[in-house]
This record gives structure tokens, sequence and C-alpha cells, in this order.
């Protein structure tokens, strides 16, 4: 797979992004039931997302997590284990714990699909415009719902199946960090 990897700042000790999901998006105008319409360009990474997270196509979980396990995680000293964000939209099956799982198989570490809670709150982040809104929907909707009871520090990789302004990453990172401490 096809990647452009970016390094990403945050309250995260290190972070990085296989690449951009949408290349570009055309506004084609509004359907029959008044919705947006659009033609966009995916980069490879960004169409596997699309189809694993919109289209049900679950061998795509392992695609992303083998360019994961090459490309990322190889950046990282030692990794104890894998989180994944909790989900926005409730589905019988979250993409980004079926990535998790799949990475969590290749890497031989544990993955734990349970440790975030996310309260509804009724909005989407990816409704939303500015960092700053996205800020303010997400705060006070994370917990840790288990901890892990085995005294000392751990190395976690948080694993989102999109990155755009960081606001998400950002709480869930505050978050763990405060419990940690």
């Amino acid at each position: 797979m096809k990647v452009a990897l970016r390094e990403i700042q945050g309250p995260w000790d290190r972070g990085w992004v296989l690449d951009k999901h949408t290349l570009k998006s055309t506004y084609l105008g509004t359907n029959e039931s008044g919705r947006a319409q659009f033609e966009n360009i995916r980069s490879e990474v960004g169409e596997a997302t699309f189809l694993l997270k919109y289209r049900q196509q679950w061998d795509k979980a392992q695609i992303l997590a083998e360019a994961l396990a090459e490309h990322i995680c190889p950046r990282f000293d030692q990794i104890g284990f894998i989180v994944p964000m909790p989900a926005s939209t409730q589905r019988g099956r979250q993409p980004v714990n079926e990535v998790a799982c799949a990475l969590s198989s290749i890497l031989k570490i544990p993955a734990f699909d349970h440790i975030l809670v996310k309260a509804a709150n009724g909005q989407s982040l990816k409704d939303l415009t500015t960092k700053d809104e996205k800020l303010a929907a997400i705060a006070g909707t994370l917990s840790i719902k288990d901890r892990i009871t085995n005294s000392g520090r751990w190395n976690v990789l948080l694993l989102d199946d999109l990155y755009d302004s960081g606001a998400s990453m950002r709480s869930v990172s505050m978050t763990l960090r405060h419990i940690c401490l």
C-alpha cells in the first residue's frame, strides 16, 4: 500500500498518520433528497479506510494493519499494547477495532478495545469545522472503563481511523495521561 507518512504533534510522545484520507473533493450539488453530493479522490489509505468504514469491506482492516506494522510501528521503541479510539457511531463491528485486532495479531501484543468509552453527545466531529468546535464537542465525553492494573508505565499505541484537527486524539491522550499519572 502506498503511504505518505506525516508526523503529527500533540500531547502524546510521538504520532504519525499513514496518509491524508481525501486528496480532493468536488461539490456536485444536491441529490433528490437534498443531500450534498461530492466527487472524492482519496489516497490509497483513504480508499481502504472508506471501504472498511462505509462499505463493510472487512478485509481492508488487515491491509491497513499491515501498512501500520510496516510503516509506523517501527518508529516507536516499544509498544506495550494497542488502544483503538472509541467510535462516534455505534456499529455491530467497529472498523478501528478491526484494524486494532489485526495489528495486534501481526505485532503479537494485546489490543484493548473497551478501555476508552465515549459518551454520546449527539454531535459528530466530522460535521464541525474548527479545532475549537471539535475540542468543545468532545470535552467531557471520554472516560476510562477499565484500568491496566500492572504497575509501571506503558507505551500505548492509540489508533484512530481518521485524523483531521487532532481534537479526538488530543482529548483521549489527555484523559489517558491524567488517569495514569
